[in-house]
């Protein structure tokens, strides 16, 4: 398979060689219509994400109807090209669909529903799909749980039984919390630190951490303090993911290239600083072009965030993570 000109190998091989997953999240749009989508990403990439077609809303847009028309496409494309796939996700705030909070459902309900859900989707994909983001985003700004519509239902066993019934459908399946904001040592790091030592200590089946790393040129962390959260996590026996990294632009400073030069800069360390680290086992971002990216729609203002330009051309932020991947 022919790397990009400049490039010794794809980010696939290079990880490859490393024992390492790099992958991105995949819509479901251009996987289907866009001949150069696919063949970027079944070049680059060893690991699949469905972006948006395993969140409630789109997967079960009735109470007894589920569509894995879209997911199962993903899936396929994965396992055609060599790629595993990384579940998103069972239990979330957001994207919930409308008949479920605008319904009259109590707690036993929703028990109920949520433990059809979990195990319809983690038993469909048994065997398919190697890794589950199982519940996300749960720990506040300022270390407490989120409140969500299964934690006011359940309180925070929802969690265990989250995790439980996971567990269940696919034994094998490796489970994750996934949370942002928490990929360096502040307190919402020190939330999810603590919420994983009381899920484990409870001998609730959680096998890995999800680092979101959705950052910019303003604002990022240091890269000591990755690695250093990385290793504490692993200490605890858990592996990490960093699961939708993106470097926005849009505030940085100087023109356009010096803006990209400096976000390859932040890919690159942010790497380099994860490699070592004890437990570390993928890089995902959110997306891998910015003909596709989330950033212009969620901040209403134009970027460039991923490692390939909107014509599926190499930044300076592929070459980046290329040169660390390399050593």
């Amino acid at each position: 398979m022919e790397p990009v000109p400049g490039a010794s190998l794809p980010l696939r091989e290079l990880a490859d060689r490393r024992r390492l997953l790099v992958g991105a999240a995949v819509a479901i749009g251009p996987l289907l219509a866009d001949q150069d989508y696919r063949r970027v990403l079944a070049r680059e990439y060893n690991c699949l994400v469905p972006e948006n077609h395993l969140k409630w809303g789109p997967l079960r847009p009735a109470p007894d109807r589920f569509d894995f028309a879209a997911a199962d496409a993903m899936v396929d494309f994965a396992h055609a090209h060599r790629m595993q796939v990384r579940g998103h996700t069972l239990v979330w705030h957001n994207a919930v669909p409308a008949w479920l909070t605008g319904g009259s459902y109590g707690r036993t309900d929703l028990e109920r529903l949520l433990q059809e859900h979990i195990q319809a989707v983690v038993g469909r994909y048994r065997g398919r799909i190697f890794a589950w983001d199982v519940v996300n985003e749960a720990v506040a700004e300022r270390r407490g749980l989120r409140e969500t519509i299964w934690s006011r239902a359940l309180g925070p066993r929802y969690l265990d039984l989250a995790f439980r019934w996971a567990h269940e459908a696919d034994p094998q399946a490796r489970l994750f919390l996934n949370d942002f904001g928490a990929e360096g040592l502040g307190a919402k790091a020190a939330g999810v630190y603590r919420l994983a030592q009381q899920l484990l200590e409870r001998e609730v089946p959680l096998h890995g951490i999800g680092l979101q790393m959705h950052v910019g040129l303003g604002r990022y962390p240091a890269p000591e303090e990755v690695a250093a959260n990385i290793n504490r996590l692993a200490a605890l026996g858990l592996e990490v993911h960093v699961t939708e990294m993106d470097v926005r632009i849009q505030d940085g400073k100087g023109t356009r290239e010096e803006r990209l030069a400096a976000q390859a800069r932040v890919y690159g360390d942010l790497l380099a600083a994860c490699l070592p680290a004890s437990g570390f086992r993928a890089l995902l971002t959110w997306g891998f072009t910015d003909r596709h990216s989330w950033i212009p729609w969620h901040t209403g203002r134009p970027d460039a965030a991923l490692p390939f330009d909107e014509s599926y051309q190499p930044k300076p932020a592929y070459f980046a993570l290329a040169r660390v991947l390399e050593g």
